[in-house]
């Protein structure tokens, strides 16, 4: 009925305000619906091994904030919601332009259905783990991307994870194959990354050499990587991997692969200073779609950002428990 609960006596709520504010929780997301009957008080203090006055006073809080009542002879049954918005914490690993989009798609989405506020655990899972204990049952759903430093203990931010009852979590941008998620809407970096170079392959095939600009400390999926020396190695291209901009040498009949718009920038100062012809002598793929790009004429590819924010909140509006993987293009333009 009330499915796995997690009770935390260490805790400076009360043990009756948390069994509360699960139900209420859970009424407000919908996974209670109006009528569903609760646990008998003995049944309650049985399954959850609680003290029966302490489900007393969890039902009397529930009764007064009107989303239960107590039926003589019958039991304790759910009336309603008393919020009408749900509330909802957005928490990102860091803001970008790309992160914005998603953001404001997923607002408007929503629209007036949802209360939305947004936090940023900066890549440390102690700092996501931190945010989590201080609002957890504070909000009906959390939407979480799970992008972390490359050596984070990966058991930390699973066992955060798992704190949060599993239809209130959303994943999104990153899948987790270590981890059950029953909601997500995901990128599937190594895959799509290979899908989009060979979708390219007759622009690719006048280039000699594979060269990805792959920045050491921000933290990107190392999957880009391996789909790169991946398509390079089924289409006899030569592939190597730079790490920091000002270590590039420009090298005819070579096509760069940026992922960070500031090692686009290098990089293009570089040929406007040499007599190359880009989209001939070199060519340019980019990660992830601007409109700057666009007008550069630069190819790119990305997934859609807007669709992404978008696809979460339809989940989260119809209660939808589905892993959607989001869709993910390459835009074909003079730099390529």
């Amino acid at each position: 009925m009330l499915g796995n609960i997690t009770l935390d006596p260490k805790s400076k709520t009360p043990i009756f305000i948390q069994i509360a504010e699960i139900i209420i929780s859970k009424v407000d997301n919908g996974s209670l619906d109006n009528d569903t009957s609760l646990p008998s008080i003995n049944t309650f203090n049985k399954t959850y091994k609680v003290s029966r006055d302490t489900v007393e006073k969890a039902y009397g809080v529930l009764r007064k904030r009107g989303y239960i009542n107590a039926v003589p002879g019958k039991g304790y049954f759910v009336i309603g919601k008393r919020h009408d918005k749900l509330r909802i914490l957005f928490i990102f690993n860091k803001i970008s332009s790309f992160k914005r989009i998603t953001y404001y798609s997923f607002l408007q989405t929503m629209g007036d259905k949802a209360t939305v506020d947004l936090q940023i655990h900066h890549y440390n899972p102690f700092l996501l783990k931190d945010i989590i204990n201080q609002n957890l049952r504070k909000y009906n759903y959390f939407v979480i991307m799970p992008h972390f430093e490359p050596d984070a203990d990966q058991e930390s931010y699973l066992e955060t994870f798992r704190r949060i009852p599993e239809n209130e979590l959303l994943i999104l941008d990153k899948f987790l194959p270590e981890f059950p998620a029953k909601k997500a809407v995901f990128q599937d970096f190594k895959s799509d990354t290979q899908a989009a170079l060979c979708e390219a392959k007759s622009l690719m095939e006048k280039y000699k050499s594979i060269i990805l600009l792959f920045p050491e400390y921000r933290n990107h999926p190392p999957e880009i990587i391996q789909s790169v020396e991946l398509y390079g190695k089924e289409q006899n291209h030569e592939v190597s991997v730079v790490y920091n901009a000002a270590n590039i040498t420009l090298t005819k009949n070579s096509v760069y692969i940026v992922i960070a718009d500031d090692d686009l920038v290098t990089l293009i100062k570089m040929i406007r200073k040499t007599d190359f012809v880009l989209g001939k002598d070199i060519g340019i793929i980019s990660f992830n779609e601007t409109d700057l790009k666009d007008l550069l004429d630069i190819t790119v590819i990305s997934t859609d950002f807007e669709k992404m924010g978008e696809t979460a909140a339809e989940l989260i509006l119809n209660n939808r428990n589905e892993l959607v993987k989001n869709p993910f293009r390459i835009i074909k333009r003079g730099s390529l």
